[in-house]
């Protein structure tokens, strides 16, 4: 059975992929436009953050966990997304998605202090963490594989606008409006998203049998709650705890629950029951691209959260300009991403991952030489490169990991790697923060001043970061063009 036909057997009533390519078009529009919301949600915070800290007086460990939250909840429910992608038809799970965000993003908009705040955001995580593994689901269902870059570099385009105008939209409203307008003005974009979704979406796939595995959902919650909370509360200011454990022992839980889940998934898959079916790690080429996409995803998420205090409490710049700063760099990944599809369309992911790493690379061991008399300008420069960058990396390895999978596993694979990217993210916001936090402490009681300290604070959590993705620019020297899933398959596989 060849992958066309695998892909044609998946649109209702046997109907080939190309006598639909109108509704399909339509499908995945309307998938991207409701993307980009959810991703407009998720980086409208990354310059707010410090302003929060002000206006609800919480620490920096404290405020983080709006973001660490949102993308430990994402890492927890994108597994159980493989599974609904499989029993439900595309309408219903879309129309549940954006339903879930904006109830969460309305819970957002009305909440007094801190505790609501995180509340709406896990709330609007449950909604985005459908969307992201349907979205790539349904991609590489419809898009036939030579087309497969071009389309993912169209999905960058939403992924990188979204995060060059969030900066700038949340700047420009805490500049005259109170922070709870963050979360009014996205509400009715989501309601819209959700209006045209229930007037236009269709179903594009057919529901199969897949069990769920309620232990695993609950050992998973322990492994990636217990390691990114525990990492995170190490660099607390206060002694963080859970029925009275520390917060390394915390770690340790969630490092033996994850240990446990791996085996029990290793299990079920035998009896294709798993909730992540770790066979995808069989491909090569798959088991790379997520590994380097889960370490740019800790160095990146580390370094958005680390810019705005750099810029806004050493540099004392204001929230707008921050935003203002780092929206050139988004608009260059948007930019670049259609160019980026085409190229690795013709020359695969490899030529355009290395110069990507390498300037990234670049970038984040520039920034561990930041001071309190850097020149914004630098500052601009740097992240422009870093955005050129991340173009290189981002869309070929998306595009390389998940058609490295066969495609009975495509709903597992991007599953697999929305996880283990969001918990990257979510590692990474934790690390970065707890490092600061840790040195910055040190270097006050040491007699630095208050900027000074931040300032040394932020170095050493850049140097981390650099270290860590080191690692991943050896790794792009292993990525090649996806292999068997390409070919003809045999019969019965």
């Amino acid at each position: 059975m060849t992958n066309t036909d695998q892909t044609a057997q998946s649109v209702p009533d046997g109907d080939a992929v190309p006598d639909n390519s109108s509704r399909n078009r339509l499908v995945i529009a309307l998938l991207l436009i409701s993307t980009f919301v959810v991703f407009l949600n998720e980086t409208i915070m990354t310059v707010a953050l410090p302003r929060l800290m002000v206006a609800l007086d919480v620490s920096a460990s404290a405020v983080q966990w709006l973001t660490t939250a949102f993308l430990l909840t994402m890492a927890v429910v994108i597994p159980v997304t493989g599974f609904l992608i499989q029993r439900m038809n595309t309408r219903p799970i879309f129309m549940m998605a954006m339903s879930i965000f904006s109830v969460g993003t309305l819970i957002c908009a009305v909440s007094p202090g801190l505790e609501l705040l995180i509340f709406g955001r896990v709330i609007q995580a449950v909604g985005t963490a459908i969307m992201m593994p349907l979205l790539m689901t349904t991609v590489m269902t419809l898009v036939p594989p030579e087309s497969r870059g071009k389309t993912m570099g169209n999905i960058s385009i939403v992924i990188s606008v979204a995060p060059a105008i969030g900066p700038t939209i949340s700047g420009f409203i805490l500049n005259y409006m109170e922070w709870p307008w963050l979360f009014i003005l996205v509400l009715p974009i989501s309601l819209a998203a959700l209006a045209a979704g229930m007037k236009w979406m269709e179903n594009v796939t057919e529901p199969r049998y897949a069990p769920l595995d309620i232990v695993s959902v609950f050992i998973s919650a322990i492994a990636f709650g217990g390691l990114v909370y525990g990492l995170s509360s190490m660099g607390g200011e206060e002694a963080a705890q859970i029925a009275g454990l520390p917060a390394w022992a915390v770690l340790l839980i969630g490092a033996v629950a994850m240990v446990i889940f791996i085996a029990r998934q290793f299990a079920l898959q035998k009896k294709d029951a798993a909730l992540l079916d770790f066979r995808t790690f069989q491909s090569r080429m798959y088991a790379i691209c997520v590994a380097i996409l889960a370490i740019a995803m800790m160095t990146l998420f580390g370094t958005v959260i680390l810019l705005p205090i750099y810029t806004q409490n050493v540099l004392g710049i204001d929230a707008l300009q921050t935003g203002l700063m780092l929206m050139p760099g988004g608009l260059i990944m948007g930019l670049l991403a259609p160019t980026v599809g085409r190229l690795y369309d013709k020359h695969g992911a490899r030529r355009l991952v290395i110069p990507g790493a390498i300037l990234v690379s670049a970038v984040l061991w520039a920034l561990t030489l930041v001071g309190e008399g850097t020149s914004i300008w630098n500052i601009l420069i740097g992240h422009m490169i870093l955005s050129v960058g991340l173009a290189l990396i981002f869309t070929p390895l998306f595009t390389a990991g998940l058609g490295s999978v066969p495609p009975m596993l495509y709903s597992h694979g991007s599953a697999m790697l929305g996880s283990i990217q969001q918990v990257g993210g979510a590692a990474g916001v934790a690390l970065f923060v707890a490092v600061m936090s840790l040195r910055t402490r040190a270097s006050v009681e040491a007699g630095l001043s208050e900027a000074a300290a931040l300032t040394s604070g932020i170095q050493l959590a850049f140097t981390f970061g650099a270290a860590i993705f080191t690692l991943g620019l050896v790794l792009t020297f292993f990525v090649r063009r996806p292999p068997a899933p390409e070919q003809p398959m045999p019969e019965g596989a």
